[in-house]
């Protein structure tokens, strides 16, 4: 596998996100290189990342949209107009919940369920990891289906930015 594409890794003790909910219904990471020169500011590689995703993953949210809309459930479209930084800072539609040098979480939080999305800089590679607890049926139905899905957009959305070129560290 080329050195620059993500990939599914064990899921790394060491992010905030990984013990938050014990028996998560959803627990994966993903990992991909960085060259050298990066940033190693994990909010701007998040925002980077996960700000602009492909047509086909806004293609699916739009589906997604009009499905959970049915169940009373937040949509992205809803998330992006609760998008006052002022209020509720986000990247893309979810909510920062932390932000550290060399990692951000973001998530939301829903009647159906809960979700982290750690976004982790390491010396050499940017790893996403991503922890849903499920308050009921519905949450778990709901993750059983959009898994797949969820596994294609993080690994997407990883080789998008790194095929586009990463940003590069601020020189002094």
């Amino acid at each position: 596998m080329p050195p620059f594409r993500a990939r599914a890794i064990v899921l790394p003790p060491a992010v905030r996100v990984a013990s938050l909910y014990p028996g998560a219904f959803l627990a994966d990471a993903y990992a991909i290189d960085l060259p050298p020169g990066v940033t190693h500011d994990a909010l701007v590689l998040a925002r980077f990342a996960f700000e602009r995703q492909s047509p086909w993953v806004d293609g699916l949210m739009a589906v997604r949209d009009g499905v959970v809309s049915l169940f009373g459930l937040k949509t992205a479209r809803a998330l992006r107009a609760d998008s006052d930084p002022a209020r509720t800072p986000r990247v893309g539609i979810f909510r920062i919940y932390e932000t550290l040098p060399d990692e951000v979480v973001l998530g939301e939080d829903d009647t159906h369920l809960d979700f982290r999305l750690s976004v982790h800089r390491s010396a050499d590679q940017l790893t996403a990891v991503t922890v849903v607890h499920c308050h009921n049926l519905l949450g778990r139905t709901y993750i059983r289906v959009i898994a797949p899905f969820h596994r294609m957009v993080v690994r997407s959305a990883l080789n998008r930015a790194a095929k586009a070129g990463w940003p590069r560290a601020a020189t002094a």
